[in-house]
């Protein structure tokens, strides 16, 4: 006997799990080394280093010396 989704075998038993999730491949990966991740990681390099020099412009102070004054 076969519902919608789930199969009662011939104990009576259901088995809801019967129906396996639909396994896909994604065609561009986001994790490990790929391009999107370099250049995401490349930006956020940029973002950092221009908030230092930022920092070092208004306090007059590098990160180090701007950290022991606080």
């Amino acid at each position: 006997m076969r519902s919608a989704g789930s199969i009662v075998d011939e104990q009576g038993k259901l088995n809801n799990f019967a129906i396996e999730p639909r396994v896909y491949v994604q065609e561009n990966p986001r994790s490990g080394f790929t391009p999107y991740a370099e250049i995401l990681n490349g930006r956020l390099a940029m973002v950092g280093f221009i908030s230092l020099l930022a920092l070092e412009a208004v306090s007059g102070h590098g990160l180090i010396g701007f950290l022991t004054s606080l």
